[in-house]
């Protein structure tokens, strides 16, 4: 038996060397053909690209997952875009319908979301002092990642220099004129709730659900329950509708990689790991600039955290699900010194507020949307996109690809082209991976900062080292 297995691993180990090093050897052929170091025909570095396809088809095919069939729809996208463009220009369609059904989901989930996480959460006689203290704590820690994520793609620049296949208007909505401070402030409130969601604007969506939800807050039983149990309904239906739609996602990500690499090559792909490592990095400087000096402020023994937070951590990275590692999170923060009572609020409450690693993402995405189309984006008009991110990532629960849902609504109401997101979505999984971390590590920090100060953390009875 055990035999048997060694001999499977074996045989598996070896298919993915061998994939690996078919897929380095066409890598090299195309590069080699396409800067003309060596003279060869264009058919040889295809045969061999094409070769190094079947084999990581066979490998997805294998795993069964639909990470594996994102990230593999994208190298068949983008080789199928390289080799027949003519016909990849047609493929739009795909990503349109996608389009379409995700534009459907935004303002259901938001309002739902919105509703259970402030009406859940109101009443602050019963939650005492702990609301307004992990409000506060959440809002700051939030705001200063919005702004190391636009300060890191202003840096970086990732976006500047792609060219997007042209678009007509009906793709996209018309940016609004410039508008006074007086018709700003009067364009965030609703008229028509039903004109806001038909017009796909989510600030005033989100405004109108802030409002319903405190009405909902001060409403009387039986009354205030049935819409609670409503709103929280509609919000599981939603996450279950946004996860059959993600079954689409590959052929949509596939024929959205086609249209832009045929109409430009691969350069688009230098762009992508560019955002990549502006993620990664803006991501660790979050961490050393916030994380670090929080817990050194509340005096944090730094390496027990470490030991408590790394298997929650893992499974948020692995699953890219923080609500995955909910259950270990609260067991290890009550082990590393949290009160249960701290922790059961606070660790659940963050999955609704205090998403940082998401929210440095989304500020961070949306510039590169805009510099992708070669939209420039004047620090006001950053600012104003800042602010909407700050209320639109309120109520967004950590599952895998509700980013995207809220990427989507953002830029489309700035009227930002959505070309650019779809290629973002191509990597989505390697990013989702580590903001997705962060936002386990920054809500067990929370829990223990609030813990700190309501003085009734016991860090040094902390177990592990």
């Amino acid at each position: 038996m055990q035999s048997n297995e060694t001999g499977r691993l074996s045989s598996a180990s070896k298919f993915m060397l061998l994939t690996v090093i078919v897929t380095v050897v066409a890598l090299f052929l195309t590069y080699a053909q396409t800067s003309g170091l060596v003279p060869m025909p264009a058919l040889a570095s295809a045969i061999g690209r094409w070769l190094a396809i079947g084999l990581l088809s066979y490998a997805c095919w294998k795993r069964k997952s639909l990470t594996t069939w994102i990230l593999f729809s994208m190298v068949i996208g983008a080789e199928f875009g390289y080799d027949f463009p003519g016909i990849a220009q047609e493929m739009k369609i795909v990503s349109k319908v996608f389009l379409k059904l995700i534009k459907t989901i935004i303002a259901p989930l938001i309002f739902g979301t919105l509703v259970v996480g402030i009406a859940g959460h109101s009443d602050l006689k019963q939650v005492g002092r702990m609301g307004w203290k992990s409000i506060l704590y959440f809002e700051v820690a939030t705001t200063i990642a919005l702004f190391i994520g636009l300060i890191a793609i202003n840096i970086s620049q990732a976006g500047v220099g792609i060219n997007l296949p042209p678009t007509t208007s009906t793709e996209t909505l018309e940016v609004p004129p410039p508008m006074g401070w007086q018709e700003t402030v009067l364009h965030i409130f609703p008229e028509n709730i039903a004109k806001s969601i038909a017009d796909g604007q989510v600030l005033q969506i989100v405004v109108f659900s802030i409002l319903f939800a405190i009405g909902l807050a001060l409403t009387k039983e039986p009354h205030k329950s049935t819409m609670l149990g409503f709103a929280e309904g509609l919000t599981e239906v939603m996450f279950k509708f946004t996860g059959i739609v993600m079954y689409f996602a590959p052929f949509a990500v596939g024929a959205a990689i086609a249209y832009t690499v045929g109409h430009m090559g691969f350069g688009i792909l230098i762009n992508l790991f560019k955002l990549l490592a502006t993620l990664y990095v803006a991501l660790i400087a979050f961490v050393l600039l916030v994380f670090l000096p929080v817990a050194l402020w509340i005096k944090l023994p730094i390496r027990k955290f470490i030991n408590a937070v790394a298997e929650p951590a893992a499974i948020a990275f692995s699953t890219t699900s923080s609500e995955a590692a909910l259950p270990k999170a609260l067991q290890a923060m009550e082990k590393f010194g949290v009160p249960r009572k701290v922790a059961a609020f606070v660790l659940p409450a963050g999955y609704s507020f205090n998403l940082d690693g998401s929210t440095l993402y989304l500020s961070l995405a949306t510039v590169f949307v805009a510099q992708a189309a070669g939209i420039h984006l004047d620090i006001g008009q950053q600012i104003l996109i800042l602010l909407t991110l700050m209320l639109t990532t309120k109520g967004i629960a950590g599952v895998p690809r509700a980013s995207l849902v809220i990427l989507m609504a953002t830029a489309t109401s700035f009227g930002l082209p959505v070309e650019p997101i779809f290629i973002i979505l191509g990597i989505d999984e390697l990013m989702d991976m580590a903001r997705t971390t962060v936002n386990l590590v920054g809500n067990c920090l929370a829990s223990c900062v609030i813990a700190k100060w309501e003085g009734e953390a016991n860090f040094d009875g902390a177990e592990g080292e």
